[in-house]
């Protein structure tokens, strides 16, 4: 018989957790933070940082501080501005089957909350919460997206997986965080994804406003407020998507990790590309053009001229184009000079995206393209069909989550601090509760960076 959602996010206990769980959640720690320490560096991170302790002052709810900034504000406050700044580099932890994001929320929040808390929460207790925000989340985003016309954002479903982890956090029982559940899906923003892909801007995808708005679910569920039934927990047409709920983890099997900080929509070109120029000899000034057959939704993605890291990062043909003449996409990529380098504008000029519809078809638990290089001899190299890494089945090291760790957190924070922050991350469900505290503070001190 199928676990109420509710049940079982109260009844989750440490013991109860498989070590691929367990294993999924310290990469998804020490990644994410990795994002956050970058994601600090930027225009989009700096606005909301100045905003949240204007708006979101500390109260009764206890005292948290921004990731990468220190400054004291809400719990509400904290989440809002840490799940922006994460979302704010394209290149955290993600789950395909939900077109979407799960940590860019979940960790903001739940940091948030822990800081807040009362009572000081040790490693076994925060594994608790984050499995129930990541499992909880996943499920009724699947569940959204099968009974729901529009696309929307991440924000719209992690809202329901963070107000449930939320009020397990505070101390609720089943009852309150159904209540929660449905606070945060009713409230929740219902943001469409697609306005954002075809005109890039800072509203990015939605977790800005679905943390906070599930961090206030959880508080208003433990003072009384009642909220409308999740229908994506404990609607008719959601059920299949809960009923191995307690057996099958969707967090270990949908969880993928990027190996490039931009839409996952690109990554299988990039990977494309970077292994054509490779295996054959290439030098990108031998490049005349490049052509990618894709699903639709990646044609929308286009990206021939970003003017800024947010269309930059809902881009396929500039980044692209930077793996074919730079060899790599990564942070240097990112920056106002790498999107006026001429090299890089040339071929990103000459990329056509093709809407093809078997592509489109058979991207559902997979994104796939396929490359042609056309070249100034009038060769034609064309690789296979391919999706990209990160998948559980095709998945990211450990050395290489490290690697992109320090590639992102280095330069901002400082290798010390972020050789401390990774060996804490990766053992953090170990930890006693003044060693997570030091992890958590570690993740909210300022970042050495002026903003």
């Amino acid at each position: 018989m199928t676990v109420p959602f509710d049940k079982f996010a109260a009844e989750l206990r440490y013991e109860d957790l498989p070590e691929a769980v367990l294993w999924t959640l310290r990469r998804s720690f020490t990644d994410t933070m990795g994002v956050a320490a970058v994601g600090s560096t930027t225009p989009l991170s700096a606005i909301v940082r100045r905003t949240a302790p204007m708006i979101f002052g500390a109260g009764g709810a206890g005292t948290a501080r921004i990731l990468m900034d220190g400054r004291p504000v809400s719990p509400v406050g904290a989440a809002m501005a840490g799940a922006f700044t994460v979302d704010s580099i394209d290149a955290h932890d993600g789950t395909t089957p939900c077109k979407g994001h799960g940590g860019s929320a979940l960790f903001p929040a739940l940091i948030s909350m822990a800081q807040a808390s009362e009572q000081p929460l040790d490693g076994e207790r925060f594994a608790e919460v984050l499995a129930t925000g990541y499992e909880v989340a996943y499920r009724a985003g699947l569940a959204q997206h099968a009974t729901c016309a529009d696309y929307h954002t991440s924000g719209a479903w992690t809202a329901i997986g963070v107000a449930a982890a939320g009020a397990k956090l505070l101390g609720g029982d089943a009852e309150l965080i159904r209540q929660a559940a449905g606070i945060g899906e009713y409230h929740g923003p219902r943001s469409q994804m697609m306005r954002c892909i075809d005109h890039p801007s800072m509203v990015r995808d939605g977790v800005g406003w679905g943390a906070p708005s599930g961090v206030t679910a959880a508080y208003l569920s433990m003072e009384g407020f009642t909220g409308a039934p999740a229908l994506t927990c404990e609607g008719e047409e959601s059920a299949e998507f809960w009923a191995d709920l307690g057996g099958g983890w969707r967090l270990v099997d949908h969880t993928h990790y990027k190996a490039y900080p931009c839409c996952r929509w690109a990554h299988p070109s990039l990977d494309a590309v970077h292994d054509m120029m490779r295996d054959n000899g290439l030098h990108y000034e031998q490049v005349a053009s490049v052509e990618i057959r894709t699903f639709h939704y990646a044609t929308r993605l286009a990206g021939q001229e970003p003017q800024t890291q947010d269309e930059f990062a809902y881009a396929i043909a500039f980044p692209v184009a930077a793996m074919i003449v730079r060899g790599q996409v990564g942070v240097e990529e990112l920056t106002d000079a790498a999107l006026r380098d001429p090299d890089i504008l040339r071929l990103s000029r000459a990329t056509t995206l093709i809407d093809d519809a078997e592509m489109t078809r058979i991207s559902t638990d997979k994104r796939w393209a396929q490359v042609t290089l056309v070249l100034k001899d009038g060769r034609r190299i064309e690789d296979a069909p391919r999706t990209p890494r990160g998948d559980a089945d095709m998945p990211l090291s450990d050395a290489q989550i490290s690697d992109k760790f320090h590639m992102l957190a280095d330069p901002v924070i400082g290798q010390t601090r972020a050789d401390e922050i990774e060996a804490l991350s990766a053992s953090f469900d170990s930890l006693s509760a003044p060693d997570l505290s030091r992890l958590l503070t570690l993740c909210t001190d300022p970042a050495n960076r002026t903003a």
